[in-house]
C-alpha cells in the first residue's frame, strides 16, 4: 500500500473540511436560538454543578494579517475599558440566573488580546467572576497573552487573581514570515515573557505554532519548534494556517504565492511533530503536543480528552458559557452564539438583556454523531459498546454508518466488533473520516485545508 497515494486520493491535499470544535459546526447555526432560550439553558444547569466561562476580548493594538478570529483594532484605551465595564454588567446578568453552589473549572480570556486590559480592569473583572462564580478546587484560570502587549504590573494583577495557565502565542520566529504575516515577535521578547509569567508562579504554560505559512521550509519550521522547545511550554498546539481571503480581508496581505503547496504542508507537520515527540511531548489529537504529566496528557490516557472552541481540553464540565462580542457557548441541549459586532453585543447588555441571536438546538442524532466525531479527533476511534450505552440507537444504525465508512477509506479505517478505528498512517485524513459522519450539508460552507 502506497500511503502517499492513497492519502491523495482520498483528498487529503485538496478538501476543505471543518476542524469539529463543535457539531454541528458554527456556519450551520441558525435564527431561532435567542435570549429567552439563552436564558432557559443557564437555568437549567444544576445547583452545585460545574461549568466553563470563557470571555472574548476583541481588541487588538495591531490586528495580525493571519488571523482569522474575530478582532478590531484600537489605538486607545477608551473602547477596552468601556469593553470591561460591559462585560462586568453581563457577568451580573448571568449571575442572576445561575443556580446556587455554581463553581468554576474553567475560565478562559481570549481574544483578540485579553492583556491590553489595564491591571485595575484585570482584577476588577477577575474579582466579579469569582464573585459571582468560584473556581473550584483544581480549576483553571487561563489567559491568552500577546508578548507584545504585557508587562509586570498586567502579570502580577492577573497572578494576583488567581491565573494558574497562561497561553502565548508564537506562531513562527522566523524574522520573514513574521513580517509576511503582519506578526513581528522576536524570540528574546516571547523568552522574556515567559520567564516573568513563571516568575509570578504560574507554572503551567501553553504555546501556539504555526505550520503551513509564506515561505515556510523544513529548515525554517524546526529551528523555531527548537526554539519554542527551549521555553519548554507543558502543551503546544501546532495549528495548519488556514488562509481563508474571503473570509478575513486582512488575509489578503499574505502573500499567497509564497505559501506552501498542502503536500509541503504535511512535511512541515512531519517535521515539527517529529521534534515535538523526540523532545518526550505526548501526542494529543490530530494538532497538539502535552508533557506527559500535563493535564491533557492525562486525559487522553483515561478516555476523558474532549473537544470545544479552544481546540482539546481535559475539562468535563457539562455547559461552557461564552461571554463577549461573538462568544459561543454550549450546553447539553445546544449552542448559542451572542451577536458578532461589539456595538450590537454592547448595547444588549447595556438594556439588560443577552445579544445572543442564533444557534442550534440539538435534535434527531445530532449528539450520537457529535460523539462519534468528538472521539475520532480525540482518540482515533469509535467504541461502538459505549455508543450503545449511552445512545438511544440500534447496532443497526452504527453498523450501516461504520461500514460506510469502511467502503469509502478503505483499509484507512479498520472496523472490529469493538468498534471503528484509524490506523496510525491513516490519521492526516482524520478530519476528512470525521465528515463521513456529519449529516449536514457542507457544500456552501467554505471551511479549511484538510492539512
Amino acid at each position: 500500500m502506497n500511503t502517499q497515494s492513497d492519502l491523495k486520493r482520498l483528498g487529503l491535499f485538496d478538501a476543505r473540511v471543518p476542524r469539529y470544535t463543535s457539531y454541528p459546526t458554527a456556519p450551520h447555526f441558525a435564527a431561532g436560538v435567542g435570549p429567552s432560550q439563552f436564558i432557559e439553558w443557564i437555568e437549567a444547569v444544576p445547583a452545585g454543578a460545574s461549568i466553563s466561562l470563557y470571555i472574548h476580548v476583541p481588541f487588538c493594538r495591531r490586528l495580525c494579517w493571519f488571523c482569522a478570529c474575530r478582532t478590531q483594532g484600537t489605538s486607545s484605551d477608551a473602547p477596552v475599558i468601556a469593553y470591561a465595564e460591559m462585560l462586568r454588567d453581563e457577568i451580573a446578568l448571568l449571575r442572576r440566573h445561575l443556580a446556587p453552589g455554581v463553581t468554576l473549572s474553567r475560565l478562559h480570556w481570549g481574544g483578540g488580546t485579553p492583556t491590553l486590559l489595564m491591571p485595575d480592569l484585570m482584577r476588577a473583572l477577575a474579582d466579579q467572576v469569582f464573585d459571582a462564580v468560584p473556581l473550584a478546587s483544581g480549576g483553571e484560570f487561563s489567559v491568552e497573552i500577546d508578548p507584545n502587549e504585557i508587562d509586570a504590573a498586567r502579570l502580577d494583577a492577573l497572578a494576583a487573581s488567581g491565573m494558574n495557565r497562561a497561553s502565548v502565542g508564537v506562531q513562527d520566529f522566523d524574522p520573514e514570515i513574521q513580517k509576511s504575516i503582519g506578526r513581528e515577535q522576536s524570540y528574546e521578547l516571547t523568552k522574556q515573557a515567559v520567564d516573568m509569567i513563571r516568575e509570578r508562579g504560574v507554572d503551567s504554560l501553553n504555546a501556539d505554532i504555526l505550520y503551513g505559512l509564506p515561505h515556510q521550509t523544513n529548515t525554517r519550521i524546526a529551528d523555531s519548534v527548537q526554539k519554542l522547545l527551549t521555553l519548554s511550554p507543558d502543551r503546544v498546539a501546532l495549528y495548519g494556517y488556514a488562509h481563508v481571503p474571503w473570509m478575513s480581508r486582512r488575509q489578503q496581505l499574505i502573500p499567497s504565492d509564497k505559501l506552501p503547496t498542502p503536500e509541503e504542508r504535511l512535511g512541515l507537520f512531519e517535521t515539527a511533530r517529529e521534534l515535538f515527540a523526540w523532545d518526550g511531548y505526548t501526542e494529543i489529537g490530530i494538532d497538539h503536543f502535552a508533557r506527559p504529566t500535563d493535564g491533557l496528557a492525562v486525559a487522553q490516557a483515561n478516555g476523558l480528552l474532549r473537544r470545544n472552541f479552544q481546540g482539546y481540553t481535559d475539562d468535563t464540565a457539562t455547559a461552557l458559557i461564552g461571554l463577549g462580542a461573538s462568544s459561543i457557548s454550549r450546553f447539553p441541549q445546544g449552542f448559542a452564539q451572542n451577536a458578532s459586532a461589539t456595538a450590537a453585543h454592547t448595547k444588549a447588555i447595556r438594556e439588560g438583556r443577552f445579544s445572543v441571536h442564533r444557534g442550534h438546538v440539538f435534535a434527531g442524532e445530532d449528539l450520537l454523531r457529535a460523539r462519534i466525531i468528538e472521539a475520532l479527533m480525540c482518540d482515533f476511534r469509535v467504541d461502538r459498546a459505549e455508543l450503545l450505552r449511552d445512545f438511544d440507537t440500534a447496532p443497526e444504525t452504527l453498523e450501516s454508518m461504520f461500514q460506510a465508512a469502511k467502503t469509502t477509506f478503505g483499509d484507512m479505517v479498520s472496523l472490529s466488533d469493538d468498534g471503528l478505528a484509524i490506523p496510525l498512517q491513516a490519521r492526516p485524513l482524520t478530519r476528512i473520516i470525521a465528515r463521513a459522519f456529519d449529516a449536514y450539508d457542507h457544500a456552501k460552507a467554505q471551511h479549511s485545508a484538510a492539512v
